[in-house]
């Protein structure tokens, strides 16, 4: 999520850039023009900031689970993506691109790296570059997604840029597995469900969210965000059950689906009036055009969030804290919202909590700067990720990879076998969670 293109405004934190959560959320990701942040979001009643990072104008930011892993891109490198290793405060290794990275994706077994007509793969034992997908369809916000599944890698971005077709492709076997024909306009949202056996796809329209089983891409669920105007959507996100969809956009609702299938069997144990009627529309749909049969079919969102807010980016999230579902809405007014979800009956969501990311103070003193470099010399207005001019490649390392000991020193050290990653997941204590890499560029 970035916000950038949001206008200025009070209600913006000015010194905010990106946000992310992190693959299981228990941790939120927070860029901003000065570094980054990391919070854990696993209770409710505080907002611990785990980790402060100085790197300015940071608008991406993705830690590997709950692990000291953390990629970091900068707006002054923006072809340069940085991997560190936060508690250590060391750089695991860094890659150059030919263009300005715009997103980046990871899970235990690849880190993806998208750039607008391209994608590159890296192994992240050794991060390692797999493979490169050259030509990709032009893809200007950088969608994609990567299954957190270690076993199915599933990666899906655009296959078309003028069409909501989808590429599926796995990161494992580095081969295409399906190409989906999801939506008639340009895609805007994707996501996986935790398993990698869903993926979630929302338009530029942001009227229709549909569901689709992988790898096969046959449509399981469609559900109708509105019909009176069309939106941006900035975020899809499946609870860990994979039973609750969430949406956010750029309107004050945020809307939670439910993934379940009608039984047929009931309405004909309890016949009432709505389940006739029901059905009477099931067999007049038959006979209407496609279009209009299929918004016949779809669901309503299941529960529902009223923001206080209209028109800023954000990113929302469905997690378990404390033991109690919860919606997660991290905003660019500096804020993060946590609600509670009756997984019951649904309805309006509550709000139970309201986080600062940012103290006030910080604020005044990017004021003070700002003012301070306008009296020295005169800026440049600002620029996009295209226009920026991104620093020379870092030079290849030598064939020899480096690793870290427990001092937190460079040392040689020897590539895990690849044997090792195929048993099982990765081991992800901090005592030797990251393999021996040292910095590469393409």
């Amino acid at each position: 999520m970035e916000s950038q293109d949001v206008p200025d405004g009070p209600a913006v934190h000015r010194g905010f850039i990106c946000a992310s959560f992190n693959q299981d959320t228990t941790s939120l990701s927070v860029g901003t023009k000065t570094g980054y942040r990391l919070f854990s979001v696993t209770a409710v009643d505080k907002l611990d900031c785990i980790h402060e990072g100085e790197c300015p104008d940071v608008y991406i930011v993705e830690r590997l689970f709950s692990s000291s892993l953390v990629v970091v891109v900068s707006l002054s490198m923006p072809r340069r993506m940085n991997v560190y290793h936060f508690k250590k405060g060391t750089e695991i290794c860094n890659y150059s691109y030919s263009n300005n990275i715009l997103s980046v994706r990871l899970n235990r077994q690849r880190l993806v790296v998208c750039l607008e007509e391209s994608i590159y793969i890296h192994n992240i034992k050794d991060m390692k570059l797999l493979k490169t997908l050259l030509n990709t369809p032009t893809n200007l916000s950088g969608l994609c997604a990567l299954s957190v599944n270690h076993s199915n890698s599933y990666l899906a971005y655009p296959g078309s840029a003028t069409i909501g077709e989808i590429t599926v492709y796995d990161a494992n076997n580095l081969s295409t597995l399906t190409l989906i024909q999801a939506h008639d306009s340009p895609l805007a949202a994707l996501t996986f469900n935790a398993s990698g056996t869903k993926l979630a796809s929302a338009s530029e329209k942001g009227t229709v969210i549909r569901v689709f089983s992988i790898p096969e891409g046959q449509r399981l669920f469609e559900f109708r965000r509105g019909m009176k105007r069309y939106v941006s959507i900035s975020s899809l996100s499946f609870s860990a059950d994979a039973q609750f969809l969430c949406a956010s956009s750029n309107t004050e609702t945020v809307h939670i689906f439910k993934l379940e299938q009608h039984s047929p069997s009931q309405e004909e144990v309890s016949p009432t009036w709505s389940a006739y009627v029901g059905k009477m529309f099931t067999a007049a749909s038959t006979y209407l055009p496609t279009q209009v049969s299929d918004m016949m079919h779809q669901d309503r969102a299941f529960a529902t969030v009223r923001l206080n807010m209209f028109g800023l980016k954000n990113i929302c999230a469905l997690a378990t804290i404390q033991k109690l579902p919860r919606l997660l809405v991290a905003s660019s007014d500096g804020f993060l919202y946590i609600y509670n979800v009756d997984p019951q009956d649904g309805g309006e969501c509550v709000l139970v909590q309201k986080h600062r990311l940012f103290d006030f103070s910080e604020e005044q003193v990017e004021d003070k700067e700002e003012e301070k470099q306008e009296d020295v010399s005169p800026q440049p207005a600002s620029q996009s990720y295209a226009a920026t001019v991104a620093l020379s490649s870092t030079p290849p390392s030598s064939t020899t990879l480096m690793g870290y000991s427990e001092d937190g020193g460079a040392q040689k050290g020897e590539v895990i076998p690849e044997h090792e990653f195929a048993e099982g997941p990765v081991c992800l204590d901090d005592e030797n969670e990251f393999p021996p890499v040292g910095n590469q560029s393409n």
